[in-house]
């Protein structure tokens, strides 16, 4: 081992000096070129930033909203400010601010550990960094700009005490809009002083600056306003501030706002894409960066749009409805058209602000279509399948019997699928959920953009009906597959973004290689047949009549699909034709029940009707070539049979190719297990457990409907004794197809 050592030693001697000088000398100009070099002083902090603002236009260029250059900012002395904004702000923020030199050692090696190893920037800012970094540098998220942060943090305390760095945080940090500081922050959210705040009202200021966009009382969500107060809340409690019994007299308070300001026109769109900026460019660009953003949005549309959803609303006080709101889109595209997120975004009674086109809200009937296109893809029913609605109930393992009942509490016997979709009947959606699978369904309806259904856990068979929550943005999604004969257009909001020198800083435009194809969902050929049973008026005539508001004056190919959960909380009208896609829904955002809305009579179709004829004025129809896997040919009208050599009456249907219907008698006639006492069918379950027929029953032929769950209609039975209801059928769940 001393042999190597020396031969080492005597190897190192005979290289030259000068190599050993260029490696540190190679580290320190890097160091200085790529850090030092552009390093902006810290005495900077002391002057006031030159912004540019941001505008938002509509896609013609109509400026919608201004994020103005001039911040409204008015310094205080920290010394004039109740001692809990100082405690709010470090507790949320930088809980060992008078114990650190300018940064917090874990946190800054946790965000240098993402940087390397998991390609982002996270953790480890403290207000020392947080000032440093919006007053100082760019919003750029690279090991760079971390270590100017880290060496401009450590020469910043060094020039200022800690008081007046915090001083200096709470005078410049943004809280939203154009308020910049704490005294700004207070007179925009609450009109007064900050030397006047309460507990409550400084908590919810000192949870702002994390992102002003998406924690701000007058954004889409103020309920995260709320949520994030209560987090800095819990954290003074768990930093010695305030007890427990003070958080919770502090949450109970009620905050009085400040009204916002109105110069702004579709504020939810606006809102919505705000939030969307921030998330790709920093708080900081989107208030200060003078951003030019082009947008989807039509205004004239919009304008429109928004009385039509006011003066609807308006008529509707005596049935107890509060609020509405309405999406429009291109179908092809995905383009935001209009975007109205309540009757009115500055009405403080109904939380105008939340925008329910984001929200959560149960879709009733309007989920139905994803489910009948799943069986019909999956070559489970046609179009023509006759589904029975009767009393039917469903048996799940470990759960009380799920027995639906119709929207007009009345049962229509056997029906073929045109007519129960085109109705909206309840008992056969069930039905065809129970055929499909509720895992399978789930997948699908992910496929058409839907994003809220998760755990399969969480559901049951009345998914079907509504029973999950959705966001009318997904609905809208979801039915333009359809309209896009199965191909999905996720969708756009922003055309263009453009600094105010006119550099592109992104572009979403048609035809630009920025434009993302979509995402084929399910064969043209079922999403045509779904259009065609949803524009044909015969076809929902016996719920809706055959002079609806459904119907589109000169545009007979518009399809459309209506929806009404059981307990009136919502309603739904959503209909499309290839160019253009409308969404619109009537309730109360505190999920108070509506004390009646017929579906296609009152409430949101009256909206849409209005809405989509406007959109489409000045359009020709423009109706859908038909597939050529899409056959056409007659059926018998009560079976759904081909009719073959028989006389019965027929109408004319559409089949995917290869599904076309068997030739059958007319009545179709089979051995079926009768009740002798009552002279009935005996419908699956009502003899427990598949045991052999009791003495009470036998096979008899009849002429009857059977569909693809068993449920038995017999058209030549006796009618039943007056007083006694039919027997409900007992369909176990998961349903097996191969069972007797």
């Amino acid at each position: 081992m001393k042999k190597k050592v020396r031969r080492i030693r005597r190897k190192a001697r005979k290289i030259p000096k000068v190599y050993f000088l260029i490696g540190p000398l190679f580290l320190l100009f890097s160091f200085y070129f790529l850090i030092l070099r552009d390093l902006p002083s810290p005495r900077r902090l002391a002057s006031q930033p030159s912004p540019v603002s941001t505008q938002i236009l509509d896609r013609r260029g109509k400026l919608l909203y201004e994020i103005y250059a001039e911040q409204n900012r008015t310094p205080v002395k920290l010394a004039d400010l109740p001692p809990y904004i100082k405690q709010t702000t470090i507790a949320i923020e930088d809980k060992n601010f008078y114990k650190h030199h300018g940064f917090d050692l874990v946190g800054w090696a946790r965000a240098t550990f993402n940087i390397f190893f998991k390609g982002r920037l996270q953790g480890g800012s403290t207000i020392t960094q947080q000032l440093v970094k919006n007053s100082l540098l760019s919003p750029e998220r690279t090991l760079r700009r971390k270590i100017k942060e880290l060496l401009l943090s450590l020469a910043t305390e060094t020039l200022y005490s800690k008081d007046k760095i915090l001083e200096m945080y709470l005078n410049q940090v943004p809280y939203g809009s154009v308020a910049y500081g704490i005294e700004a922050a207070s007179q925009t959210y609450f009109g007064k002083p900050a030397a006047t705040l309460s507990l409550a009202e400084a908590a919810l200021l000192a949870g702002l600056p994390a992102s002003p966009t998406v924690y701000s009382p007058f954004g889409a969500r103020p309920e995260l306003a709320k949520a994030r107060q209560e987090k800095v809340l819990q954290r003074m409690v768990e930093d010695g501030y305030i007890s427990q019994d003070t958080k919770h007299q502090t949450l109970n308070t009620k905050l009085e706002f400040a009204p916002p300001a109105t110069n702004i026109k579709a504020p939810h769109f606006v809102m919505f894409i705000k939030e969307r900026l921030v998330e790709k460019y920093g708080e900081q660009k989107v208030e200060q960066g003078g951003l030019r953003v082009t947008t989807t949005l039509d205004l004239d549309l919009q304008d429109f749009a928004e009385t039509v959803v006011a003066s609807e609303v308006a008529k509707l006080k005596k049935e107890k409805v509060t609020n509405g709101a309405a999406l429009v889109s291109s179908p092809k595209t995905g383009e935001i058209l209009a975007m109205v997120g309540s009757k009115d975004y500055f009405a403080k009674d109904i939380d105008g602000n939340v925008n329910v086109t984001t929200s959560l809200r149960q879709p009733g009937s309007a989920i139905k279509p994803l489910n009948y296109a799943l069986a019909l893809a999956t070559k489970k029913i046609t179009p023509a399948t006759v589904l029975n609605d009767a009393p039917t109930c469903f048996s799940v393992s470990g759960q009380r019997l799920y027995c639906p009942d119709n929207y007009d509490n009345k049962f229509h016997g056997p029906l073929q699928v045109r007519f129960t979709l085109g109705n909206s009947l309840n008992i056969p959606a069930v039905k065809v959920l129970a055929l499909n699978g509720l895992e399978d369904f789930m997948a699908t309806a992910s496929a058409f953009g839907i994003t809220t259904f998760k755990d399969p856990k969480n559901y049951g068979l009345s998914l079907t009906l509504g029973g999950g929550e959705v966001k009318m943005v997904d609905m809208a999604v979801a039915f333009g597959v359809f309209a896009n004969l199965g191909e999905r257009a996720d969708l756009k909001s922003i055309l263009k973004v453009e600094d105010y020198q006119g550099k592109v800083l992104e572009d979403n435009s048609l035809n630009t290689k920025y434009q993302i194809p979509n995402t084929r969902v399910i064969p043209m050929e079922v999403a045509y047949l779904i259009s065609h049973i949803l524009l044909d008026n015969n076809a929902r005539s016996m719920a809706f009549g055959p002079s609806s508001l459904l119907i589109v004056k000169n545009h007979p190919e518009v399809s459309v699909k209506t929806g009404t959960t059981n307990d009136r909380r919502d309603n739904w009208t959503i209909g499309y034709n290839a160019e253009i896609l409308v969404a619109t829904w009537v309730g109360n955002n505190d999920n108070a029940s509506m004390s009646y809305v017929a579906s296609g009579v009152a409430g949101a179709s009256p909206i849409w009707n209005k809405i989509i004829s406007f959109a489409l004025k000045d359009k020709k129809s423009v109706w859908s070539i038909t597939p050529e896997g899409v056959v056409g040919a007659s059926v018998c009208q009560n079976s759904g049979f081909s009719p073959g050599d028989s006389n019965c009456p027929t109408r004319y249907e559409y089949f995917l190719e290869g599904t076309l219907p068997p030739t059958s008698p007319n009545p179709p006639r089979s051995q079926i297990l009768i009740n002798k006492t009552s002279g009935q069918p005996i419908q699956p379950g009502e003899i427990p457990n598949n045991q052999p027929p009791p003495e009470w029953v036998e096979y008899q032929e009849h002429a009857a409907l059977i569909d693809p769950l068993r449920t038995v209609f017999c058209l030549d039975c006796p009618p039943l004794p007056e007083g006694i209801k039919p027997s409900a059928a007992i369909i176990k769940y998961p349903f097996s197809h191969s069972s007797p």
